[in-house]
């Protein structure tokens, strides 16, 4: 063999054993680990709230709560659960709140006769005090689809009615994405909810489109973070398990 060939043959030879090494520390799974950070630990105990959770209601007391217009909050307490007195006006909590995680049980009334439509089992759970994901005992009864349990009230309907019947818990977990504000005032970016009842996918990252108004369309002011609110609509609802992770 003629030096230029050895020379060449020696050049081939040791490329083809750079590309061999080469292509061996990029099938080197090692090289896709990535070690941190380290993501915290949440305990997550069965029938229990994450360990990280702000308990809003453990079965005793409404401590964590108060009236709509100040002082403490005159829902009724029993059985491990909490429930309206009509008239008494709504409940929020005394803590703020704006991205959060959220868990919360609700009953309807087991008796429906002579109640239909919105008079039936309605309450409203109001994040940030302004917009709300309503609370209607939608079992077997027509009313408006954007005004029907788990609808974003008079703005998204729910993908399904996943209602159970009157008198039976049911179960809300909500993702809430708070709306941002410039500096200016001017809405950045709106607010997006996402809410599985009982289970089930109803709100897919829906964007809200303002506060909720009865009457007219919806609209943003800017605002920071603020209370839970529970609505008081003339209807015996009753809650339990509420809980939330701040985001």
């Amino acid at each position: 063999m003629t030096k230029p060939i050895l020379m060449a043959f020696c050049a081939l030879a040791a490329a083809t054993t750079f590309a061999r090494a080469q292509g061996e520390r990029q099938r080197d799974p090692a090289k896709t680990e990535v070690w941190k950070p380290v993501p915290v630990t949440v305990a997550t105990p069965k029938d229990a709230a994450p360990s990280d959770a702000v308990v809003l209601f453990d079965g005793t007391d409404l401590s964590a709560w108060e009236a709509e217009q100040g002082g403490n909050a005159r829902w009724t307490v029993a059985d491990g659960a909490f429930t309206v007195v009509p008239g008494s006006k709504g409940i929020r909590t005394k803590k703020r709140f704006c991205d959060i995680q959220l868990h919360i049980e609700w009953r309807s009334p087991a008796k429906t006769q002579g109640f239909d439509g919105q008079n039936r089992g309605n309450s409203g759970i109001f994040l940030q005090e302004l917009y709300e994901l309503q609370v209607l005992d939608s079992y077997g009864n027509p009313t408006y689809s954007n005004g029907q349990a788990a609808s974003i009230y008079k703005q998204a309907i729910p993908l399904v009615n996943a209602s159970r019947a009157p008198g039976e818990w049911q179960e809300y977990d909500v993702i809430w994405k708070a709306p941002r504000f410039s500096e200016g005032g001017g809405l950045a970016s709106p607010a997006r909810i996402t809410v599985l009842h009982n289970g089930v996918l109803v709100q897919d990252g829906t964007i809200v489109s303002g506060k909720t108004e009865y009457i007219g369309a919806p609209s943003y002011s800017p605002h920071g973070c603020a209370p839970i609110y529970l609505q008081d609509h003339d209807s015996k609802v009753s809650f339990r398990n509420v809980w939330v992770r701040e985001l």
